[in-house]
């Protein structure tokens, strides 16, 4: 058995010479895992696209209009950071399509991942930090709709407060938000988590690894979820130039293991996404984003 990885080439859309979203990091992902032999093309899910009313689940029908036909205003653009196309619109629809489908997945399998996802600065009514509709939201809304779970826990380990999120849910009791992230960073303004645990800048592998192991198990305790969605980024890097955290590679990969073996071990269903990633070297990122699969494959194998 082979671990579940969804991914689509709708994933990647064009963007202008120079922006500085690294748009082709979903694509050589796939790719890159593909060529080091993490996956298989056999192992590789591709999404539908979802309908509007279960985006509609988290955003509200205006901005879900606004956004898809590309009437938005220019500000509320400016604040997402992506130029408007419409090959954009059907990418961050995929992208949704994607995250619902990891989770069907791992719901059924225990255990899969997207190559994308993450978009956790998307708010009810407008988008912002690259982030347009609010992939995991959505799909805990969804499946929440369809009482294929009762509760659900959101690890949310990008660098940046998942404030979309945290929002969206703070009135939602079967919706557990928790979002490490570093303190002096984007978004200015921080929403409320049900746990949030902002870090110092600069903060390396090991104060991280053990403020993670300080905080998770007994989440997991408490949460006692139906399914996790683990959102994986890799803007904690030292190497990132939005980041102001310190983790090296094995940081990272000690992360996801310990992200996913905590959660593997008692049987908790994880979902991931991979979130947030910067650096200027493309080849870089796009394996520090590889790690998070590499680990999974791996537990998959173990605990499957």
């Amino acid at each position: 058995m082979d671990l579940p990885i969804v991914y689509h080439p709708d994933y990647v859309a064009p963007l202008p010479p120079g922006h500085r979203f690294p748009m082709e990091k979903f694509r050589l992902l796939h790719e890159l895992l593909i060529a080091d032999g993490v996956a298989h093309p056999s192992q590789i899910h591709a999404p539908d696209l979802p309908p509007l009313d279960w985006i509609e689940l988290v955003h509200t029908p205006d901005y879900v209009r606004d956004y898809c036909e590309g009437t938005l205003d220019a500000k509320a653009q400016r604040r997402i950071g992506l130029p408007w196309s419409p090959a954009l619109v059907n990418r961050t629809c995929i992208a949704v399509g994607g995250t619902i489908l990891t989770a069907r997945l791992a719901l059924q399998h225990g255990l899969a991942c997207n190559t994308a996802g993450g978009t956790h600065h998307a708010f009810p009514s407008y988008g912002s930090g690259f982030c347009i509709f609010n992939d995991m939201a959505i799909a805990a809304r969804v499946l929440l709709a369809e009482a294929a779970v009762s509760q659900i826990l959101i690890v949310d380990l990008d660098v940046h407060q998942g404030d979309g999120t945290a929002l969206i849910f703070e009135d939602e009791p079967r919706v557990f938000t928790f979002s490490m992230h570093c303190d002096i960073n984007f978004p200015g303004t921080k929403q409320r988590s049900d746990l949030d645990v902002p870090l110092p800048e600069g903060m390396e592998d090991e104060a991280y690894l053990q403020t993670l192991a300080d905080y998770l198990p007994d989440l997991l305790a408490q949460v006692q979820p139906d399914l996790v969605f683990f959102d994986a980024g890799v803007d904690v890097h030292i190497g990132d130039r939005l980041g102001k955290l310190a983790l090296s590679d094995r940081g990272l990969l000690c992360r996801e293991m310990q992200v996913l073996s905590t959660c593997l071990s008692q049987g908790y269903p994880v979902a991931c996404v991979i979130g947030g990633g910067y650096a200027d070297d493309m080849r870089s990122l796009v394996y520090r984003h590889s790690i998070l699969h590499r680990v999974a494959s791996d537990l998959y194998r173990q605990y499957g």
